[in-house]
């Protein structure tokens, strides 16, 4: 890559990464959950075990239907990642995430469904992780390696399957996420095809500025495993971005080229940018579009 395109790479992390926590901004270094708030559903705190370097064990938060503990039902799940310099709360935090499933459940426009809320940020040790600590935009933004991605099926989807009474299939797994986020849902269900039946990618990297590791290969051969993941396509690929973000050029490209191979897919361009704003409107489209 020529030495302009870095620069042009880093002036959009920067900007990204300092758009993504424009709606409500937080000074907290660790943010945490206002025990007063009330909620419909079931809101768990849960740690799963990490099988590559890095912190021994990640936390993630769980959000269960109402009535799920009094129930023998199985349930459909959503993981839904955070951007750059979030973490597992951000959702909650920055887009009304759970007031929202709580609102689109109670006017059946929702099925009832186990959402995921994962830490997706690549940390280095113990330390580094520091009790699911945020990481600052530079940092955030280029130390992408494929570590946790290459894990995710593993390590966060596995858990779940093995804590929650899930419907373990393609077509009751959806994944999604937001900017960074979003790449790493694009690339986690193209390097598992039969694993994720809905994919949902808001104001979307197409790939990340890739820092060697043996985890590099993740990111590498996409158009490939493409192809593969669409002779049987997800039920849902939706592309959301606003008409003004940064990568609204690059996912129009994206876009186009997934229309001249013939792979089904849907591309929502809405007023705006690189924010909260937009992420939470695409997040409640996309949610009920599932199932």
């Amino acid at each position: 890559m020529k030495w302009y395109k870095y620069i042009v790479l880093l002036l959009t992390g920067l900007a990204a990464t300092s758009c993504s926590s424009s709606k409500y901004a937080t000074n907290a270094q660790y943010p945490t959950l206002n025990a007063d708030v009330h909620y419909e559903g079931i809101l768990e705190e849960c740690m799963h075990e990490c099988s590559v370097e890095g912190p021994r064990e990640r936390r993630m938060y769980v959000y269960l239907p109402k009535d799920y503990h009094h129930t023998t039902e199985r349930y459909p799940v959503l993981y839904l990642l955070h951007g750059a310099r979030g973490n597992e709360l951000s959702w909650i935090h920055n887009a009304n995430l759970l007031h929202n499933i709580d609102s689109l459940t109670a006017r059946d426009m929702m099925k009832e469904t186990i959402v995921v809320l994962p830490n997706v940020n690549q940390y280095n040790n113990e330390r580094d992780y520091g009790k699911s600590r945020l990481k600052g935009a530079i940092e955030a933004f280029y130390e992408v390696d494929g570590m946790v991605e290459y894990a995710f099926v593993t390590d966060v989807v596995g858990a779940i399957d093995s804590i929650y009474r899930t419907i373990p299939d393609k077509e009751h797994r959806a994944i999604a996420g937001l900017s960074i986020g979003a790449m790493q849902a694009m690339h986690i269900s193209a390097n598992s095809p039969e694993t994720f039946g809905y994919v949902g990618m808001f104001s979307s990297m197409v790939h990340p500025v890739l820092r060697h590791s043996e985890h590099s290969s993740f990111y590498k051969g996409f158009r490939r495993k493409l192809d593969t993941q669409f002779i049987n396509p997800p039920l849902l690929y939706s592309i959301m971005i606003g008409n003004i973000d940064f990568y609204h050029p690059r996912m129009q490209l994206f876009s186009r080229s997934l229309t001249r191979k013939g792979y089904r897919h849907e591309i929502t361009v809405t007023k705006g940018g690189h924010d909260w704003y937009n992420w939470e409107e695409f997040a409640n489209q996309f949610m009920q579009r599932l199932w």
